[in-house]
């Protein structure tokens, strides 16, 4: 433990001690931001009480009790952030939205600041960045606190074969807070299992291919993978651009639409309008109800009967699909174009945010994690990496165009066939957890984010039901931009069914 953890450890033994020090306090556990919002310009609540609150959280759930390892980094500016913006407040000056509010970033979007900038890499250990990410920038222009990082999926999931999600060198195993001993799912396994253990606020995730989706439905939360395009990418660490893409993770829909608000781009923000008052409409009139995975999962399918009878009661019109998947040759395509991407992309990261001589590239990072061994490469390989060195970006631009072209028009063609005359497709996002397994890896029940990531289509997931202990979320997809439409419809949704239970910390099934 971190002499600077500790030391939190030691001035606030408790939440409920935290709270009974400080009289303008209420009550934190698991606040919105709304509530949070009203808090502080009641004059109930200050930054830095709200700050020390989450910081004393981490300590005790994330480096103690069931140590879940969601947080690699705590930003030692963190308390000194908060003061500065309570004394702003007082004098009238409040920056943006997120005044004074604390929120974690994915450790592998960089931060012009004291925190490192890893993607939990062995190789990237301490390292530093000069610039922020765009959406960083814009996240301190809006008034939030940086609270620190999280632990992701190494390399966000691509570096080889057999992976466990939520594993990474630096930040080790992050664990579920619901069943311990199952999978937090990736890569944004910290961001998600730290917003559903009420560790932060607010968290930022990241995106090629169910990396929001998948941590959100398993962690209870909610999260939005937005229209590519809408959040910047820049100065995240890459896998594929024409994928990648940031995205908020949070305990309701307001929070997450709220913060989508805040890291979109000035062109997106344009093209979405006002989302947060997008909470209070609901447009939709037919949702198509997807029905492929009831007969061999029985959760899921009492969860989906449930769905409908909310969306009747909402006034919508249920469609329901029985089959729904990609070709095989899909997903062949799409890993020729991340690899592709991979290798393009990632080296000039590298080269651009002046990475470590031993980073400089991707033969740099395979050397080093080969000399390194074990420390390097516990549990599993880098053949990701391999094959992105071994790519010929010129030679082999024109089958990569190609297979992009092919995946992206066949990811639309499925989605196009539902998303008629401004309906949504409301499909499971995965199934219950799987057990953590550092011997065979993820043993993977279904996802159904691909079909969204690949074409660039947003969607939105949100918790909807339980398997026994482990949390089930669905997921909401649109056209592009059609955000708002969607979280009109989870937020109703939500409220239909009320707050998402919070974690129980069982130790296994």
């Amino acid at each position: 433990m971190s002499l600077f953890r500790l030391s939190y450890l030691l001035l606030v033994m408790s939440p409920v001690a935290a709270l009974a020090k400080a009289p303008t306090a209420a009550d934190l556990s698991r606040l919105s931001l709304t509530e949070a919002q009203n808090l502080q310009q009641q004059g109930k609540l200050s930054s830095q009480e709200l700050t020390e609150y989450y910081l004393a959280r981490i300590t005790q759930l994330d480096d103690q009790g069931p140590t879940l390892h969601a947080v690699t980094d705590i930003n030692s500016d963190a308390l000194t952030q908060a003061k500065q913006l309570d004394a702003e407040r007082q004098a009238g000056n409040i920056r943006g939205p997120l005044h004074g509010m604390p929120v974690l970033l994915k450790a592998n979007i960089a931060t012009a600041d004291q925190l490192p900038t890893t993607a939990g890499a062995l190789v990237l250990k301490d390292f530093k960045t000069s610039v922020d990410a765009a959406l960083v920038a814009q996240l301190r222009n809006a008034g939030a606190v940086i609270l620190g990082k999280t632990n992701l999926s190494e390399w966000a999931n691509f570096r080889g074969e057999g992976s466990a999600s939520g594993w990474s060198a630096l930040g080790g195993q992050t664990k579920n807070p619901y069943v311990l001993s199952q999978s937090p799912c990736g890569s944004s396994s910290g961001s998600g299992v730290a917003v559903a253990a009420d560790l932060t606020l607010l968290a930022v995730g990241t995106e090629t291919d169910g990396s929001i989706t998948c941590p959100a439905a398993i962690n209870n939360i909610v999260g939005i993978k937005p229209t590519h395009g809408a959040v910047s990418g820049h100065g995240i660490i890459p896998i594929a651009s024409s994928q990648d893409t940031a995205g908020p993770m949070t305990r309701n829909v307001a929070d997450a639409a709220a913060l989508l608000q805040v890291i979109a781009t000035p062109q997106a923000q344009q093209k979405y309008g006002d989302l947060n008052a997008a909470i209070t409409q609901q447009p939709v009139k037919q949702v198509v109800l997807v029905r492929h995975y009831d007969k061999d999962y029985p959760a899921v399918g009492k969860m989906l009967d449930e769905l409908k009878k909310q969306l009747t009661a909402l006034g919508v019109t249920v469609k329901e699909r029985q089959t729904w998947q990609l070709a095989d040759t899909v997903y062949q395509d799409e890993f020729t174009v991340l690899v592709y991407e991979y290798n393009r992309d990632l080296n000039q990261w590298l080269q651009d945010f002046r990475a470590p001589a031993a980073a400089k590239d991707i033969k740099s990072i395979i050397a080093f994690n080969q000399q390194q061994g074990k420390t390097a490469l516990a549990f599993f390989g880098q053949q990701y990496l391999e094959q992105a060195a071994a790519i010929d970006l010129e030679k082999q631009k024109a089958a990569y165009q190609q297979a992009r072209q092919r995946s992206q028009q066949m990811a639309a063609a499925l989605l196009d066939e539902d998303l008629v005359n401004g309906s949504l497709v409301l499909v499971p996002a995965t199934g219950p957890a799987w057990a953590i397994d550092h011997v065979k890896g993820d043993q993977y029940n279904f996802g159904s984010a691909s079909a969204a990531a690949i074409s660039g289509y947003p969607s939105l997931t949100l918790p909807a039901g339980f398997d026994g202990h482990l949390p089930l979320g669905v997921s909401l997809i649109g056209k592009p931009w059609q955000e708002a439409d969607m979280i009109g419809l989870a937020h109703a949704l939500e409220r239909q069914r009320g707050p998402a239970a919070a974690p129980t910390y069982r130790t296994n099934l």
